[in-house]
């Protein structure tokens, strides 16, 4: 099932009215970026919260993937908010767009979410105890390199959950599929996740939140050959 409106076209006749030109679009794009932010950060806040009361030792490692489970249903929100823009700045709703997006998502995303967590958590953990496992160097190097994998097939498993109403294996599988199928894609995932390592790792821990609504919107700019195929090829 798809989750896009049907695209509605203005009569040929119609003259452009106020809110529709560049300037306008550009303040609709501001709007929906702070707006969108804010209601990312609220509706993860009850993780975020646990988050900032939890230390940086190991043994909190699954503490702080509980922590991170709203997340998943708020960045799906985000991305069907942002995918659902209006470029109109006399038609702006992104609120009401998200918290639409947070109700239709929510369920479906904490199903892929909770188990990537999950996943990403052994590894982690696995990693930061890596001299007590008595494994050799390469395996460390192995896991570093499925955890980005994971990372990068999450990317593309919350962009379809956010905008198509598939069952949770189904997009497990397409996710998967378009992993390697769309490189282009998967490419521009991964080098957001490097600039947001980058720069949390050069500036401060709280960038990834600060500038969630524009790495989102970029997320989906590079998903578009994803989204297009599946909306060709999977829905009705």
């Amino acid at each position: 099932m798809n989750r896009e409106p049907p695209a509605s076209y203005p009569a040929p006749s119609a003259a452009p009215s106020f809110g529709t030109g560049s300037l306008s679009r550009a303040a609709a794009l501001i709007h929906t970026l702070v707006t969108v932010e804010a209601l990312l950060l609220v509706a993860a806040s009850p993780g975020l919260a646990g988050l900032l009361l939890l230390g940086p030792a190991p043994a909190n490692l699954p503490l702080a993937a509980v922590c991170l489970l709203p997340l998943g249903p708020a960045t799906a929100a985000a991305l069907y908010a942002l995918r659902h823009r209006d470029r109109d700045l006399t038609e702006l709703h992104p609120a009401r767009a998200y918290w639409r997006g947070w109700r239709l998502n929510a369920v479906p995303s904490l199903k892929l979410w909770t188990p990537l967590l999950a996943w990403l958590t052994v590894i982690a953990f696995t990693l930061t105890h890596f001299t007590a496992t008595g494994l050799p160097g390469w395996w460390a190097v192995l896991l570093a390199v499925i955890g980005a994998g994971s990372l990068l097939w999450g990317a593309h498993a919350l962009v379809l959950t956010a905008l198509f109403a598939f069952r949770a294996r189904d997009t497990a599988r397409l996710a998967g599929h378009f992993l390697f199928r769309h490189v282009s894609a998967t490419l521009g995932a991964a080098s957001l996740l490097v600039l947001t390592a980058a720069g949390t790792a050069v500036l401060t821990e709280a960038l990834p939140a600060l500038l969630a609504a524009p790495l989102l919107l970029s997320l989906l700019h590079s998903s578009r050959p994803v989204i297009a195929e599946t909306q060709e090829d999977f829905t009705a």
